[in-house]
């Protein structure tokens, strides 16, 4: 009786660590396609005050993109914020971004944790949201570790290729945390990957440890 309540609590925490994932990455994609919607009308609004009295079908086809950029931007707004709470401020961090990494990195070696980066092929511009989700998997990774781990040593690989982004996160394997808050951040992380279209598994590390690697994918067509 004990395990199965036991189970079902895991269960629940699980679940609600993927819910607040969801939402987590709803308000982070809304600021960056929000951004790309409002440069895209600008940049419309700019490009039509700058047509001849003759070209009214351009005219017209312009004010239909500002049109539909600026209630897109409201659907969006509206949708966002059934997510949070009222009394929630947005942040005014700059958004999260792999050209971030070496901060991060930084970060967490101020936090105990000894971490080597190793970026292998050649760097490429990616999909905001690609972006955004590839460096929220190295921080929750990493922030996995000092949870299950403590102050110890962790390697990161950043592997670029022409159709996916891998990322490896792996420590040396002491057990001073809590392995249970560990697996909870996996699922979490699991979700974050799939919504972009990659995947996430774990494994153990030769040499002892464990090793997280998430695959997303950079073709348009995935």
């Amino acid at each position: 009786m004990t395990t199965a309540v036991s189970r079902r609590g895991y269960r629940c925490g699980v679940t609600g660590k993927a819910d607040q994932e969801r939402e987590q990455i709803a308000r982070e994609l809304h600021d960056v396609i929000a951004h790309s919607l409002s440069v895209m009308t600008v940049q419309a609004g700019a490009v039509r005050r700058l047509l001849l009295p003759e070209q009214e079908q351009e005219r017209t086809a312009l004010q239909a993109v500002e049109v539909t950029g600026r209630e897109a931007l409201t659907e969006m707004r509206r949708l966002v914020a059934m997510l949070r709470d009222d009394d929630e401020e947005a942040e005014l961090a700059p958004q999260p971004s792999l050209d971030r990494l070496d901060i991060l990195i930084g970060t967490m070696r101020e936090r105990g944790l000894d971490v080597e980066l190793d970026v292998e092929g050649e760097e490429r511009e990616v999909p905001p949201g690609i972006d955004l989700s590839a460096y929220r998997l190295l921080q929750e990774g990493l922030a996995n570790v000092l949870r299950s781990v403590g102050p110890s040593r962790a390697w990161v690989v950043v592997r670029w290729s022409d159709h996916e982004l891998e990322l490896e996160i792996a420590d040396e394997g002491r057990q001073d945390g809590s392995p249970l808050a560990a697996r909870r951040s996996v699922a979490g992380m699991r979700e974050r990957a799939a919504l972009v279209g990659g995947t996430l598994d774990t494994d153990r590390r030769d040499g002892g440890g464990f090793v997280i690697r998430a695959r997303l994918p950079l073709d348009e067509a995935a």
